[in-house]
């Protein structure tokens, strides 16, 4: 029979919301201890999809600027990286984040427990290792951050050497020549635009009528232009009807009679939440169709001492957003009343270029019948990006008619994941701190990114007097 080990609180995963959870936990003077199966901490974020798909972007961005801009002489390179060699900066920064994460836990005592962990009933898990004892750890609180993984339907080969996920992807060996992307959801835009911008022709298939429905009308126009300008091949309204693996690539059979073909496919078409092995059966927590966890308020389960943060409750799926829930359920644990979470989140989308939006897009607030006015600012007027020849994009402000208070926020182009916090704040104000009005009494360095604020807030302003 295994030893039972006694904590105050436990969480299952080591990603953005298990460590915050823990962090929060730690520092209220909590015992905590943190599960994590694999054998690194940070959890998907960390190795399979944030931080590596993000790094790649960068590596390939430095890439395509030496390559393109002859001026900068003694930089050039016309002798383009390997998917390989782009890959190992994404290994530097991966090794560099575990190192930084690990340091946290052990900073604030949590102890790590490396393998995999199932609910035996309310207040106990086993932790399963191969090649080590069966650990049985009991706790007054749980934290399931056990995150997500892409969906793989079961009449797709996985297993053939040309047909990836976007887990799978990054063991990939070569560069190959083609490839097509199934989904056209936030991970299938951006490494459409990655692949695309490394030369290699792409095809990318979107389920639905238009990409990323969620965007505000003018920025997904903006982005269905510039993916098609780039040379991005994209389907939309299609199924597919089946995959069929070749000895030298796929062949994409869509339900509409067209076939694609390519060296590679990689299908991003949905996520399951990672919930399987949990022995959820065994606390009486049902996930749903999707292998999501649903929660209350607080982020608890039906079990009030369970709770479950991160994507394996779906929505918003954003680590900056996980981060915050494991946070705030330590919080709920801990008694605390002043943490809360923001409603408006900002969505960072690392296409190239790059977008970023917050709050209420146009199709919203005419729904609501909100009296709003638009004010526009376009960087290809902006000094900055002038400088540095990155012109594409805008930044769109919404705004109320009457109070002037900020409704939405909404960019494209370079660094708008960093842009759009600076709206981020003036729209957290409480009234009337939260108005436009801000950007006209404000001095911007110039030249800079920043100042499209100052634009757009007189160009809004036009509108309304």
């Amino acid at each position: 029979m295994a030893n039972t080990r006694q904590f105050d609180f436990v969480v299952i995963g080591t990603g953005p919301g298990g460590e915050g959870a823990a962090m929060r936990a730690a520092k209220g003077g909590k015992r905590v201890a943190a599960v994590e199966r694999f054998q690194m901490v940070g959890g998907g974020c960390t190795h399979w999809a944030t931080i590596p798909s993000k790094a790649l972007r960068q590596a390939i961005y430095h890439t395509n600027v030496c390559n393109q801009h002859t001026d900068y002489r003694g930089l050039e390179s016309h002798n383009r990286l390997s998917f390989p060699e782009l890959l190992a900066t994404a290994n530097a920064v991966i090794s560099k984040q575990v190192d930084l994460r690990e340091g946290f836990y052990e900073r604030n005592d949590v102890a790590l427990i490396p393998g995999t962990a199932k609910f035996i009933d309310p207040h106990t898990i086993e932790v399963v290792r191969p090649g080590a004892a069966l650990q049985r750890i009991s706790a007054d609180v749980f934290v399931i951050a056990s995150g997500s993984r892409p969906y793989r339907p079961k009449d797709v080969d996985f297993s053939h050497a040309n047909i990836f996920d976007s887990d799978t992807l990054l063991s990939l060996d070569r560069t190959p020549a083609s490839i097509t992307v199934y989904g056209a959801g936030v991970v299938g835009c951006e490494y459409a635009s990655m692949w695309r911008n490394m030369q290699a022709r792409v095809t990318l298939v979107n389920t639905r009528d238009r990409l990323l429905s969620f965007l505000d009308d003018e920025i997904i126009a903006a982005l269905t232009y510039h993916l098609s300008e780039n040379g991005v091949r994209i389907l939309h309204n299609e199924d597919y009807e089946r995959v069929e693996g070749t000895d030298d690539g796929v062949i994409l059979h869509l339900e509409s009679g067209k076939k694609v073909r390519s060296e590679v496919l990689l299908w991003a078409n949905g996520r399951s939440g990672n919930t399987e092995d949990l022995g959820l059966e065994n606390i009486d927590v049902k996930p749903n169709h999707r292998g999501q966890i649903e929660v209350n308020e607080h982020y608890q389960t039906t079990q009030p001492h369970i709770y479950a943060v991160g994507d394996v409750v779906g929505y918003p799926s954003l680590a900056s957003a996980s981060y915050d829930q494991g946070r705030f359920a330590a919080g709920h644990y801990l008694g605390e009343s002043d943490y809360y979470l923001v409603e408006d989140i900002p969505t960072g989308i690392y296409t190239s270029p790059e977008i970023s939006s917050l709050g209420k897009t146009e199709r919203q607030l005419t729904e609501e019948k909100v009296p709003y006015e638009v004010g526009k600012a376009s960087f290809k007027h902006l000094a900055r990006a002038q400088i540095t020849g990155l012109t594409a994009g805008m930044l769109k402000l919404l705004f109320h008619r009457e109070t002037l208070a900020l409704l939405g926020i909404h960019c494209f182009g370079q660094n708008s994941a960093e842009i759009v916090h600076i709206g981020q704040a003036i729209m957290g104000q409480p009234p009337p701190n939260n108005t436009i009005r801000y950007f006209l009494t404000t001095t911007f360095n110039y030249p800079t990114m920043a100042e499209a604020y100052r634009v757009a807030a007189l160009n809004g302003m036009n509108r309304v007097f």
